[in-house]
C-alpha cells in the first residue's frame, strides 16, 4: 500500500510560515503586556518581517517544490522558483516597509488603533500574500489569496469611531467578497471540466476537454479571470480603490497599493500563463483591452483631482495606482501573443518592483506631511522644500520615477521594458495608448512636484520644520530613497533578478 505522508520542506515555505508564526506571537503576548508595553508588539512584527525576508535568502540557488502527489512527484501544491522569490520579496519588503509607517500611525492615532489586533491581522495578511506567488494548484491558490484579503478588510476599518473607515472597509468587502464568489464559481467549473486543481494538469487537460465540458471550461475561464481583475483594480472593478485608501490608516492604504497589488498580479499571472496558455485567444485581448480602459481610468481620474480637496493627496495617489495597474497588465496582455512569455512576465515583475519601491517612498512622505495636516491635500505639499528640504527632494524623485522621468531612471526603464514587450507582442496599438497616459500623467506628477518647490503661502514654522522625525517613518524613508537611487543607477540589476522560472 501506497503511503500517503511526505516529508514537507520546512525551508521552501519558512517565508510565509515566518510571517504566521510571529503573527500568533504577537496576538498571544498582547495578552500579557501591559498598555504602556503595547508599541513593543511593532517592533516584534518589524523583526518577523525582516526574519521572513531573509528566508529567502537560501531559496536562491535552486527551485524547491513540497505537497506534492505521491503519484507524480512533479505535481506539487507549493513551488519556490524565481517568480515566487520576487513576488516574496516584493510582499514581504512592501510589508516590513509599511510596518515602519504603522509603528509611527499607531503611535499618533491616541489609542484608536488597537495594537495587539492590528499587527495580528497585518501580519497574518502579509502571510496569505507571501505564500500566493508559490501556490500551484487553485484551491491553495483562492486560500492564499484570502488569508491575504480578509484581515485587510478589518485592517481598513479598524479605527474606532471613525465613519469614513468603516463606510471604506464596507465598499471595500462587498467588491471582494462578490469578486471572490465569481472566481470560486469558475474555478469550480474549470474543476468539473478537467477533474484537477493543479495548474499544470489543468493546462494539460483544459486542451482536450470533452465537447460537452467546452461551454463549461470556457464560462469557468472567464469568471475566474473577472475575480482576479479585482484584486488587480483593473476597470471596471476599481470604483472601491480611492474610498478605501482614504478611508483607511494611510500604512494601510500603502498595504494595499504595493502587496494588495501584487497578490493580484501574481494570482492573475498564474491562472494565465501556467494554467490556461491553451485560452490565450481568449485572456489576452481581453486583458489588453483591460489595460487599455485601467491605465486611462486611472490617469484621468488622478487628473481630476482639485488640490484643495480634503485628503487629495492620498486619492491622487490612488487614482495613480489604478493607472499603475494599467501598464502591470500590459505584459501580462503580451505573454498571451509572445513566443517569449517568460520574457514578458519579467518585465511585469520589474515594473512591480519599481513601482513598489517609489510608491511606498510616496505613502511614506504623505504620512509626514499627514502628521501636520490632517486632511493631506496636496495644497498642503506647497513650500515643503522650505520647511524639510531632504523630504522634498525625496517627494520629487519618488513622483519623477512615477512618470518615468530623470532622474527617476528607475521609472523611465521600467515603462520602457513595458513598452518593449507590447511593441515585440504585436501590440502596437495598445503602445500607443500607453504613450498617450504617460503624458497625462506627466501632467499631475509634475504640477504635484513644481508644488514642492514653490514659495510657501505663509512662512515656514520653524518650529516644525526643526522636529526631528520618528526614526520609523526616517528608516522608511530612507531605504524607499536608496532603493529607487541604487535602482536608477544599474536599473539592469532589476531585469536579472526578475528572470521567471515559470516554465
Amino acid at each position: 500500500m501506497t503511503s500517503l505522508v511526505q516529508s514537507v520542506d520546512w525551508l521552501a515555505i519558512a517565508p510565509p510560515t515566518v510571517a504566521a508564526v510571529v503573527g500568533l506571537v504577537v496576538l498571544v503576548a498582547d495578552l500579557f503586556l501591559a498598555e504602556s508595553r503595547k508599541p513593543l508588539l511593532g517592533w516584534i512584527a518589524v523583526a518577523g518581517l525582516a526574519a521572513a525576508a531573509l528566508m529567502l535568502l537560501p531559496l536562491l540557488d535552486a527551485d524547491r517544490s513540497t505537497f506534492c502527489l505521491v503519484s507524480d512527484t512533479e505535481v506539487c501544491s507549493y513551488t519556490a522558483d524565481r517568480f515566487t522569490l520576487v513576488i516574496q520579496f516584493l510582499v514581504l519588503g512592501g510589508a516590513l516597509l509599511s510596518a515602519l509607517l504603522s509603528v509611527t500611525a499607531l503611535k499618533d492615532s491616541g489609542k484608536r488603533l488597537p495594537e495587539g489586533e492590528y499587527w495580528f491581522l497585518f501580519l497574518s495578511s502579509a502571510a496569505g500574500a507571501a505564500l500566493l506567488p508559490a501556490s500551484r494548484d487553485l484551491a491553495t491558490l483562492v486560500v492564499a489569496l484570502e488569508v491575504a484579503s480578509l484581515p485587510a478588510f478589518a485592517l481598513v476599518g479598524l479605527r474606532h469611531g471613525d465613519r469614513r473607515s468603516s463606510e471604506a472597509a464596507l465598499k471595500f468587502f462587498l467588491s471582494s467578497v462578490t469578486a471572490t464568489a465569481v472566481s470560486l464559481l469558475g474555478i469550480s467549473f474549470v474543476y468539473a471540466a478537467t477533474g484537477t486543481l493543479h495548474l499544470t494538469r489543468v493546462a494539460e487537460r483544459i486542451q482536450d476537454v470533452d465537447g460537452q465540458l467546452a461551454t463549461l471550461a470556457q464560462t469557468g475561464v472567464v469568471l475566474t479571470l473577472v475575480g482576479f481583475a479585482f484584486k488587480t483594480a483593473a476597470v471596471p472593478f476599481h470604483f472601491w480603490v480611492p474610498d478605501t485608501y482614504v478611508g483607511a490608516p494611510l500604512p494601510i492604504a500603502a498595504y494595499l497599493s504595493v502587496i494588495g497589488k501584487a497578490v493580484g498580479f501574481s494570482g492573475l499571472i498564474l491562472v494565465t500563463v501556467v494554467a490556461l496558455p491553451s485560452y490565450a485567444d481568449a485572456w489576452a485581448p481581453a486583458l489588453a483591452v483591460l489595460a487599455a480602459l485601467t491605465m486611462t481610468a486611472g490617469n484621468v481620474g488622478a487628473l481630476r483631482q482639485q488640490s484643495t480637496r480634503a485628503y487629495s493627496a492620498v486619492r491622487l495617489l490612488a487614482w495613480s495606482s489604478v493607472g499603475q495597474a494599467g501598464y502591470l497588465l500590459v505584459p501580462i496582455a503580451a505573454a498571451g501573443y509572445s513566443d517569449d512569455p517568460e520574457k514578458s512576465v519579467g518585465s511585469t515583475l520589474a515594473y512591480a518592483l519599481m513601482y513598489g519601491a517609489v510608491n511606498l517612498g510616496a505613502f511614506a512622505v504623505a504620512a509626514l506631511v499627514g502628521r501636520a495636516h490632517r486632511l493631506n491635500r496636496v495644497a498642503d505639499y506647497r513650500g515643503l522644500y522650505a520647511a524639510r528640504p531632504l523630504t522634498a527632494l525625496l517627494m520629487g524623485f519618488f513622483l519623477l520615477c512615477l512618470a518615468g522621468l530623470p532622474p527617476g531612471v528607475i521609472g523611465l526603464f521600467a515603462k520602457v521594458t513595458v513598452f518593449a514587450a507590447a511593441v515585440h507582442a504585436g501590440l502596437g496599438w495598445l503602445a500607443v495608448v500607453m504613450a498617450v497616459n504617460v503624458v497625462i500623467a506627466l501632467v499631475y506628477y509634475l504640477r504635484w512636484t513644481a508644488l514642492l518647490f514653490r514659495a510657501p503661502e505663509t512662512a515656514p514654522d520653524g518650529e516644525a520644520a526643526a522636529h526631528r522625525l520618528p526614526a520609523p517613518l526616517t528608516a522608511a524613508l530612507a531605504l524607499t530613497g536608496v532603493l529607487g537611487i541604487v535602482l536608477s543607477g544599474a536599473p539592469q540589476l532589476v531585469l536579472r533578478f526578475t528572470e521567471t522560472g515559470l516554465f
